[in-house]
C-alpha cells in the first residue's frame, strides 16, 4: 500500500509542478488596439460544412470588423444543409463576403485543409486568416491581431480564443481537456522561442499567417491528409526556420463554442488525439500513466479513508485538493467560469477515455468519422 501511495503522491507532485511551469508561463495576449490605415490587406477564410445553425453569427460578426481592407471567403463544403442559402442570403447583403462552392473531396485530401486551400486560393489578401464557422468576433479583433503580429515580428500569429460553455458537459470537461492539451505542448514561452522548434502548436480556430509565408511553406496543400492540420501546419512553420510563430490568448476579443454535448466533446476529440502522440510513443505512454495516477487519486483517498488508513488516505487528499487549486488557477487565467478546477479530475478520466479510443479506433483501422466523412485506418495513416 505505501508504495501505491508514494507514486501517486509523485505523480500529483510531477503534475503539480508541469501544470504550475505552463500557467506561469503562459501570459502572452494581445490587446484591443484601434486599426491604422496602413494595415496590410487581409482575407478572412471561413471553412462550412453543415454548420446553417452556426455560420450566421460567425460572418457577421467578421463582417462588422473595423479594418480598414478586408474581405470574408465563406468556402461551403459541400454541404448538406441550408448553410449555403444562408451564406448567399449574407452575400446578397454584403459585398465583402464571397461565397465559395466547396469542389467534391479529392483523394489524400481531409475535408478541413481541402475547403481552407480553397479558400486561400479565392483569397486577394496580403494576409490571411483563417477562422472557424463556431467562432464569433469582436470588432477590434482583427486589427488587434494583425498590430500584434506586425508588431513582434510575427509571420503567423494564433489565437487561444475564449470558450464559451453553457452545458454541464461542456463546463464540466472541455476546460480540463484543453489544458491537458497544453500541458503535453510546453508553456507559450516554449512555443513562441523560435529556438525551441519541437514545440509547437496552432489553434485552428484563429491562424493569422502573411501570404508569403503561408505559400513559401506548402499552405494547406503541405497537410492535406492531416485531420489535425493546426498542430501539423505549426509544427512545419516552426521546423522550418525561416519564419516566426506565436500562439498567445485572444483577451476576449474572438470566442468559441466548440461542442454543445458530451457526444460532440467525445467525437470532436477522438478525430484528432491519436495525432499529437504520433512520432512520440514513449512520451504518450509516460502522459498517459501520469494522468491515470492524477485522476484516480480521489477514488484512493476514498479508499484509504474507508480501510482507515488516515495518514496516507488525508496525503493523498492533501494532492487532490493541491491539483484542484492549481487547476482552478490555470482555468481562471484561461477565462473560463469561477469553480471549473472542481471538475479537473473528472475531466482527466475523460481524456483517458478518449485517448484510449482514439488509439483504438487508428490502430483496428476503422478510422474517425467527423461531418459525415470518414478518415483514417491505420495508425501509420494521417487521415
Amino acid at each position: 500500500m505505501i508504495v501505491v501511495v508514494l507514486v501517486l503522491i509523485v505523480a500529483n507532485v510531477v503534475f503539480a509542478i508541469r501544470s504550475l511551469d505552463v500557467i506561469l508561463r503562459s501570459s502572452a495576449r494581445i490587446e484591443p488596439r484601434e486599426p491604422d490605415p496602413s494595415l496590410p490587406s487581409l482575407s478572412v477564410i471561413v471553412p462550412a460544412r453543415n454548420e446553417a445553425e452556426r455560420i450566421e453569427r460567425c460572418i457577421r460578426s467578421l463582417l462588422a470588423a473595423n479594418y480598414p481592407d478586408f474581405e470574408v471567403v465563406a468556402i461551403d463544403d459541400c454541404s448538406e444543409d441550408a448553410t449555403r442559402a444562408v451564406l448567399d442570403g449574407i452575400a446578397a447583403q454584403s459585398p465583402r463576403l464571397h461565397v465559395v462552392g466547396g469542389a467534391p473531396l479529392p483523394p489524400g485530401w481531409v475535408g478541413k485543409p481541402w475547403a481552407l486551400a480553397q479558400g486561400a486560393r479565392a483569397a486577394r489578401g496580403d494576409w490571411l486568416l483563417f477562422t472557424d464557422a463556431d467562432t464569433a468576433h469582436e470588432a477590434l479583433g482583427a486589427s488587434s491581431a494583425m498590430r500584434y503580429a506586425l508588431e513582434n515580428g510575427c509571420d503567423v500569429l494564433s489565437l487561444l480564443t475564449d470558450q464559451e460553455t453553457v452545458t454541464l458537459a461542456e463546463r464540466t470537461l472541455l476546460p480540463t481537456i484543453l489544458f491537458v492539451i497544453l500541458l503535453g505542448i510546453g508553456p507559450l514561452e516554449d512555443i513562441n522561442d523560435p529556438r525551441k522548434r519541437d514545440v509547437a502548436i496552432f489553434n485552428g480556430q484563429y491562424v493569422l499567417a502573411s501570404r508569403h509565408a503561408y505559400e513559401a511553406i506548402g499552405g494547406h496543400a503541405a497537410v492535406r491528409d492531416e485531420i489535425a492540420e493546426d498542430l501539423e501546419l505549426a509544427r512545419r512553420f516552426k521546423s522550418d526556420g525561416r519564419y516566426r510563430i506565436a500562439l498567445v490568448g485572444a483577451s476576449g476579443l474572438v470566442r468559441t463554442r466548440m461542442y454543445r454535448s458530451f457526444a460532440e466533446i467525445w467525437r470532436g476529440f477522438v478525430k484528432n488525439f491519436a495525432t499529437g502522440a504520433r512520432g512520440r510513443p514513449l512520451r504518450a505512454a509516460a502522459g498517459v500513466a501520469l494522468l491515470a495516477c492524477v485522476a484516480l487519486s480521489p477514488v484512493a483517498a476514498l479508499g484509504l479513508f474507508a480501510r482507515q488508513a488516515w495518514l496516507p488516505a488525508f496525503a493523498v487528499a492533501l494532492a487532490v485538493a493541491c491539483i484542484v487549486a492549481i487547476a482552478e488557477a490555470g482555468m481562471r487565467r484561461s477565462r473560463f467560469r469561477p469553480g471549473t478546477g472542481l471538475g479537473v479530475h473528472l475531466g482527466l478520466a475523460t481524456v483517458l477515455a478518449i485517448f484510449a479510443t482514439s488509439l483504438f479506433c487508428t490502430f483496428i483501422g476503422s478510422g474517425v468519422e467527423w461531418r459525415g466523412r470518414r478518415y483514417g485506418g491505420g495508425f501509420s495513416k494521417r487521415g
